[in-house]
């Protein structure tokens, strides 16, 4: 029996854009037949719709466009099997579901089995769950399971297509990043394959979705749970994959470093956010802080210098260093560079404000005025000339309400929302590696908002080394106050993390969105109330 060529479609696709996507699949599809003599493409989950698509799935002309949209497809492309992935309006309701083409006709159809309704995904809210078995069919004499992401992290799925003869297992995917996230796929098929000796070719999208990014990362692993071939990370691409004697083959490429893989999901993340949404480009109010320096890099190298703008906002608060490595970066990203000072309207708010606070000491309420002139500085020149805001506010501030409503949480999109502030640093120093741009006082120097003299965030805040690690086991691990103190913290730190951490969540609820990095991310993930009478132990 001959060999076979399999063609991974690891593509951006744009939610909602049907006819965007369906060309897409037809140019990978010839360029699968033509460039690289292929069996078949396989193309990621939903692939013709995008995902998620939430309640654009309730819209009341989808199914039309839909049909449309696969209607194309399949007349376009002639001497290839297609597997495209698609919403079908079925049995009065809806599947998360897969069609195989082949010259103009359909060779099977598949529906996910297994609906994910945890962490990210609320699928049982859309889709009705199949109760028929896997999905096999005959593929140039060879007999091949198909089945849907969550599908292969289950044992039936595989099982049955085992006993119904396949030979090889196909999964599309549209499976989000998470650090650690592409070792524990690896791990599950394994898993798979350890119980049924298939071989699988997993194939997953690439991109960024509001508040998700997608790696790719697609791969294979053989009946013996060898790791056969595996896609780049974070590259749109279609990769061959050679089927012969029962085994897998294909490239294997290295994985990148946790630091690697994180940036390249913020930047990936970024990218696409400001282009699917048709911004010109980028705001940055540049402090000359490590998490604006961080936020201005990913921001260049998303986009290209030309689209980023960085905007120091100084105070009568800041250093002289702060303004100094601001303009440094700035030329070294080769960014637009502006400097607005905040004194004058600083000056003008307390002035209007004298009779409200006659007899009141300053205290918090005049650090978060400068704050928000900022906010409103870079508002307007984002209103006027239509970059958007990229907010530089990170997870360990996100936690524990350590950033101003209306002032430095202004914007449209905020790329390290998920990133822990030691996380921050690590991925600055990653970044120098590349290439110096970030100033090296930067990453030494005691992170500070300068909104007072001589502030540091040690006054307000345990060290991010300490906050850091209780954050991750009270948000990411769910554990107690007391589990978390018998891992040695201190008892009243811990108390004091978490309560600031609950009593935060009115502000969260109003960031704008960020890229999901971490296991748990704030936002669909980890939705607390923000009135609640509960207190942990």
């Amino acid at each position: 029996m001959r060999a076979l060529t399999l063609a991974a479609a690891q593509l951006n696709l744009w939610v909602g854009d049907i006819d965007g996507n369906a060309g897409k699949i037809i140019a990978a599809a010839q360029r699968a037949r033509d460039e690289l003599g292929a069996d078949l493409l396989l193309t990621p989950e939903l692939s013709l719709l995008g995902y998620p698509p939430d309640d654009l799935l309730l819209r009341g002309s989808l199914q039309q466009a839909i049909a449309a949209g696969l209607a194309r497809i399949r007349e376009a492309v002639q001497g290839i099997h297609m597997v495209v992935g698609y919403p079908e309006h079925a049995d009065g309701g809806l599947y998360n579901a897969a069609v195989v083409f082949r010259d103009g006709a359909q060779i099977a159809q598949a529906r996910k089995q297994l609906l994910p309704n945890y962490g990210v995904f609320d699928e049982k809210r859309h889709f009705m769950a199949s109760r028929q078995s896997t999905t096999v069919f005959d593929l140039n004499g060879h007999r091949v399971g198909l089945c849907i992401c969550e599908d292969v992290w289950g044992e039936q799925p595989a099982a049955s297509a085992k006993a119904a003869g396949a030979e090889l297992m196909l999964n599309i995917n549209a499976s989000p990043f998470n650090v650690g996230k592409p070792a524990q796929r690896l791990e599950v098929l394994r898993e798979r394959t350890r119980e049924t000796g298939l071989p699988i070719l997993y194939v997953n999208c690439v991109g960024g979705q509001d508040d998700l990014v997608f790696d790719g990362g697609s791969f294979a692993v053989n009946g013996d749970g060898d790791l056969s071939f595996r896609a780049p990370l974070f590259e749109e691409g279609i990769f061959p994959v050679r089927f012969a004697d029962g085994r897998l083959q294909g490239e294997v490429q290295p994985e990148p470093s946790r630091p690697a893989q994180v940036y390249r999901a913020l930047v990936q993340a970024t990218r696409d956010y400001v282009d699917r949404n048709g911004f010109p480009g980028a705001l940055i109010g540049l402090s000359g802080g490590i998490d604006s320096a961080l936020i201005a890099a990913i921001a260049a190298d998303a986009l290209g210098p030309a689209r980023v703008w960085g905007v120091s906002m100084p105070s009568r608060f800041t250093l002289g260093m702060s303004n100094e490595d601001a303009q440094i970066e700035a030329e070294r990203l080769g960014i637009r560079y502006s400097t607005l000072p905040i004194e004058a309207p600083f000056q003008a708010m307390l002035h209007t404000l004298v009779p409200s606070f006659e007899g009141k000491a300053a205290d918090v309420t005049e650090e978060n005025l400068q704050s928000r002139c900022r906010g409103m500085l870079l508002m307007a020149l984002s209103n006027k000339f239509g970059p958007v805001v990229l907010t530089t506010g990170n997870k360990s501030e996100m936690a524990v309400g350590y950033a101003t409503l209306y002032g430095d949480m202004c914007g449209g999109f905020a790329p390290l929302k998920d990133v822990y502030k030691t996380l921050v640093y690590e991925l600055a120093r990653w970044r120098n590696a590349q290439g110096e741009v970030i100033p090296p006082r930067v990453l030494t120097r005691p992170p500070t908002a300068e909104l007072r003299e001589d502030q540091k965030d040690s006054d307000s805040l345990p060290p991010y080394e300490v906050l850091d690690p209780i954050l991750e086991a009270y948000v990411e691990d769910s554990q107690s106050i007391a589990q978390i103190v018998a891992l040695g913290f201190d008892a009243e730190t811990v108390a004091r993390v978490a309560g600031l951490v609950r009593r935060s969540e009115y502000k969260r609820r109003q960031a704008p969105p960020g890229p999901k990095i971490t296991r748990r991310a704030f936002g669909r993930e980890r939705r607390y109330p923000i009135t609640a009478v509960y207190r942990d132990l």
